[in-house]
């Protein structure tokens, strides 16, 4: 049986979604900036996904920007926004464990002149809401603080950080990386005080190399991409008719199952970070244990419903990694974005993790289809091998 719980890198393409990107392969292919009937069949397609995906956040149609996914609509949004923003200030703040398409894009504000700051976390992921506002200025452009952090599955209060950045800064441009949240949660960007929202299609099964970045009316961001001026001058470029087709359809899925689905997972992650636990020398970070070391389902749910990260001690990371793919299980060692920079994770070492667990760690994250045989399972081959690779790894 193959156990796929690597659903935070990627999650297969739904039927529904492989549907409307055939057919707008195969029927409505024109270019959706051409006059002509076929032209307009294609550019029918984006007005309609456009009004699907606001529809799940309740915004306006005309504030999505159709992207090639996260890492685009993350560097659109914050070099974009900080650029437009340059003659009121140069000063940008990120919270200390952001996605590498928030961190690297930042860094390289500096070519620009920008001075950049990173705010901490404490040890359950949630970022230090004194300690960020403290650190804005009258010349602070703009803060990013993802929603829900794609290694250890640490929900921020977006809210709660977006009126306390606005309270002390009300020119302040708030963007939020919300790529492991969309799908999983309600999100309302104009109530919760968002400026800017980054979301990719390949994590709700959508097809790679779709996404969208929320842009809210009267936020200026400064393109990136130059050309044909589609998308009302913020990305030109011949739109992805079929990605767009496949990201709008598995969205309207995704909302449709949301509710019942993300209860349910809620379940299966209760369930198994309790098996975890019991495995000698193992460790789940970023959710509060109670009294006996067991979790509750209370504190569970104050975490992502998707994702659980686990270090074991005495055993290497990539050594379980594939001890378990033996298994046909499949998980991974961190963020899959990352792979191509080897090393200690940055967010493990931002949330305390203790030394000995940090190349100790893997990360388990479930879809809406995981089974509780899945999981089962996974935990049965892992009290198997980790006994023994943690001793192999003392000796």
């Amino acid at each position: 049986m193959e156990i796929y719980l690597d659903n935070a890198a990627t999650t297969k393409v739904c039927k529904i979604a492989v549907q409307a990107a055939l057919n707008a392969m195969q029927t409505d292919w024109g270019n959706p900036s051409s006059k002509h009937t076929k032209g307009l069949d294609a550019g029918n397609i984006i007005k309609n996904s456009a009004k699907t995906i606001a529809e799940t956040i309740d915004v306006k149609p005309t504030e999505i920007v159709f992207t090639s996914g996260g890492t685009e609509s993350n560097n659109m949004a914050l070099v974009g926004a900080a650029l437009a923003a340059k003659r009121r200030g140069n000063h940008v703040i990120a919270s200390g464990y952001e996605h590498a398409s928030v961190y690297n894009p930042l860094i390289s504000l500096r070519d620009f002149g920008f001075e950049v700051e990173f705010a901490p976390v404490d040890e359950l992921g949630h970022i230090k809401i004194d300690e960020l506002t403290d650190m804005i200025r009258p010349t602070t452009v703009l803060v990013s603080v993802m929603y829900v952090n794609n290694e250890v599955g640490a929900v921020n209060d977006i809210g709660a950080i977006a009126e306390a950045v606005h309270e002390k800064n009300k020119d302040v441009i708030f963007h939020c990386d919300a790529v492991q949240a969309y799908g999983k949660y309600v999100i309302y960007p104009a109530r919760l005080g968002i400026d800017l929202m980054s979301v990719s299609g390949h994590k709700i099964n959508a097809p790679k190399g779709s996404g969208f970045l929320y842009v809210k009316d009267g936020v200026r961001i400064r393109p990136l991409i130059w050309g044909g001026g589609q998308q009302k001058d913020r990305r030109s470029g011949t739109e992805n008719v079929p990605a767009i087709a496949g990201l709008a359809a598995a969205a309207r899925q995704y909302y449709n199952e949301r509710r019942e689905a993300t209860e349910r997972l809620y379940e299966l992650k209760t369930m198994f970070v309790n098996e975890l636990k019991d495995i000698n020398g193992t460790h789940v970070h970023a959710v509060k244990p109670e009294e006996d070391g067991s979790f509750s389902e209370a504190e569970v749910r104050k975490t992502a419903p998707h994702i659980v990260s686990a270090g074991f001690e005495g055993a290497r990371a990539e050594v379980l990694l594939h001890a378990l793919e033996q298994s046909e299980i499949y998980v991974s060692s961190g963020s899959a974005c990352s792979s191509n920079h080897p090393g200690i994770s940055g967010t493990l070492r931002a949330i305390g993790v203790p030394k000995n667990l940090l190349d100790a760690t893997l990360r388990f994250s479930f879809s809406f289809s995981t089974t509780r045989e899945e999981l089962e399972k996974t935990i049965e081959v892992l009290k198997e091998i980790v006994p023994i690779y943690a001793r192999f790894a003392r000796k």
